[in-house]
């Protein structure tokens, strides 16, 4: 009987385009998998609320706002230097979909800030941002994403 032998499946690192920005390297968060799981369990740190601020094109008062932490809580959470599970998964919640956003403006980073902050008609004309604050609101803006990238439009 034969040996066959299979060569090891790795993955290519996808390339950045020169104007293109990997959200999930600048704001210091893993994209999926265990170590994201873990960063979750564990607590984003404080550095990351910020990052996620400059990367969103946020004021921090108003990020904050958007992922539903008071100023008090935001105040102990910078003093503490991390943030509780909950707080991190919406840190996520917004960083994944500033990241989704990116891909559909294929890249164009300005614009899919914009277009995150502005009311959509296909979302009750809410932004996309404020949407976030729950899970079912995220996944209606992940769908809607996804639909506008395919030419779905109802």
């Amino acid at each position: 009987m034969a040996t066959v032998q299979y060569e090891e499946y790795s993955p290519q690192p996808i390339l950045v385009q020169q104007g293109q920005s990997d959200i999930w390297s600048e704001v210091g968060i893993p994209e999926r998998g265990e170590r994201l799981f873990n960063v979750l369990e564990k607590g984003f740190s404080y550095h990351v609320f910020s990052k996620v601020a400059k990367a969103t094109g946020l004021d921090q008062k108003v990020l904050a706002q958007y992922v539903s932490i008071p100023p008090a809580t935001l105040a102990r959470r910078a003093k503490s230097g991390v943030f509780k599970l909950e707080e991190s998964d919406r840190l996520y919640r917004y960083t994944e979909v500033l990241s989704k956003a990116i891909d559909l403006f294929e890249g164009d980073t300005a614009s899919a800030q914009q277009w995150v902050k502005q009311p959509v008609k296909g979302l009750g004309e809410k932004s996309p941002f404020e949407m976030l604050t729950t899970t079912a609101g995220t996944e209606a803006v992940l769908d809607l994403i996804g639909r506008l990238e395919h030419g779905v439009l109802s």
